[in-house]
C-alpha cells in the first residue's frame, strides 16, 4: 500500500508541474516571448492544452465569466494541494 500512496503523490506532483508549465507558457505566449507559429512551441502548447482541458473544463463551467481572466488553473492547483494534504494526513491508511 505504500507504493499506492507514493504513486498517487507522484501523479499529483506531475499534474502540478504540467499546470505550472502551462501557466508560464501562456504568459510567455501572451507577452510574445514565444511564438505559437514555431512548430515545437505549437506542439508543446497543443499537448498541454489537450492534457489539462479535462481538468479545466468542469471548473470553467462552474466559474462565472471573468472577461479575460482564467482562474481555472488556480482552482485546480488548490484542489490538488488539498488532495495532497488529505492523502498526507491519512497516510497511515496506506501503510
Amino acid at each position: 500500500m505504500t507504493s499506492l500512496y507514493q504513486i498517487l503523490m507522484l501523479i499529483l506532483d506531475v499534474a502540478v508541474f504540467f499546470i505550472l508549465a502551462h501557466v508560464i507558457m501562456s504568459w510567455l505566449i501572451n507577452f510574445q516571448v514565444l511564438n505559437i507559429r514555431q512548430p515545437l512551441v505549437a506542439q508543446i502548447w497543443s499537448a498541454l492544452n489537450r492534457m489539462l482541458e479535462p481538468l479545466y473544463g468542469p471548473v470553467r463551467r462552474m466559474l462565472p465569466a471573468m472577461g479575460g481572466l482564467d482562474l481555472a488553473p488556480l482552482i485546480v492547483l488548490i484542489a490538488i494541494y488539498a488532495l495532497q494534504i488529505v492523502l498526507r494526513n491519512n497516510a497511515a491508511a496506506f501503510f
